[in-house]
């Protein structure tokens, strides 16, 4: 994974979908749904992460 593949909070979504935080633990609230124009959350209050990665597209085969 690259800088590319990371969005920091307050940054534009770029693609709907379900996006993780990139610290790698299964906390909870570390999943969040975002919609394609708005801006990310913050992170949860106990993550150790830096950004959010992309999990699961909404529309993987809209055109």
């Amino acid at each position: 994974m690259n800088d590319t593949d990371q969005w920091r909070p307050g940054e534009i979504v770029p693609q709907s979908g379900i996006y993780a935080c990139d610290c790698g633990q299964e906390h909870l609230w570390s999943k969040s749904t975002d919609v394609r124009g708005h801006r990310f959350p913050p992170l949860p209050y106990d993550c150790s992460g830096r950004a959010w990665t992309l999990r699961t597209q909404a529309h993987p085969d809209a055109g």
